[in-house]
């Protein structure tokens, strides 16, 4: 017999997944200072007590936003490098694609930010760092230049979202060529 799903559980998830979301739209638009319960709720449209409820502070609900857009990053990533015919290009390609999504981009480099002052923080960061190397290392064992390549990505999508003129995708792929490729 197939066991029973608790609604109670799934509408508590779901519950919990769209104050996460709330969360990174509200470090998007007014930094990390704007996150309170009160305030991921009625982002959220959830009752004001939603978010304590799910979150018993806000560093655990600014953990689970960090640690959301870092997976999801991260896992674009892994993709990428798992992919038999992996390239920079299609590199530079994603990079473009999340220049497309700066509220996305702009929330996870706060998160990335805190983290610098919250060492509970890393992890979900650093997951983030892995997957960039493990790409890099379809192109290279060199650890300086895997360690070139985070830095360059990161700082050109910061770089990214300054500018009215982003860089392209030929952009990307001559910064990342240039990093990885002796």
């Amino acid at each position: 017999m197939a066991e029973a799903v608790d609604g109670r559980r799934v509408k508590g998830e779901r519950s919990k997944q769209e104050l996460i979301e709330a969360t990174v739209r509200i470090v998007a638009r007014d930094g990390v200072a704007g996150v309170s319960h009160r305030a991921v709720a009625r982002e959220a449209g959830q009752p004001p007590t939603a978010a304590a409820y799910h979150f018993s502070s806000i560093d655990d609900l600014l953990t689970a936003a960090l640690t959301r857009c870092m997976q999801e990053d991260a896992a674009r990533m892994r993709a990428l490098a798992a992919s038999e015919h992996v390239s920079l290009r299609e590199l530079a390609e994603l990079m473009c694609r999340l220049r497309t999504r700066p509220d996305q981009l702009l929330a996870a480099y706060e998160l990335y930010l805190l983290a610098v002052r919250r060492p509970e923080l890393r992890a979900a960061t650093q997951d983030w760092l892995d997957a960039v190397t493990e790409f890099g290392a379809r192109h290279t064992t060199d650890p300086v230049r895997l360690r070139l390549l985070a830095a360059a990505m990161d700082g050109l999508l910061m770089q990214a979202l300054l500018t009215d003129d982003p860089p392209t995708a030929d952009d990307y792929e001559a910064a990342l060529r240039a990093a990885l490729l002796p």
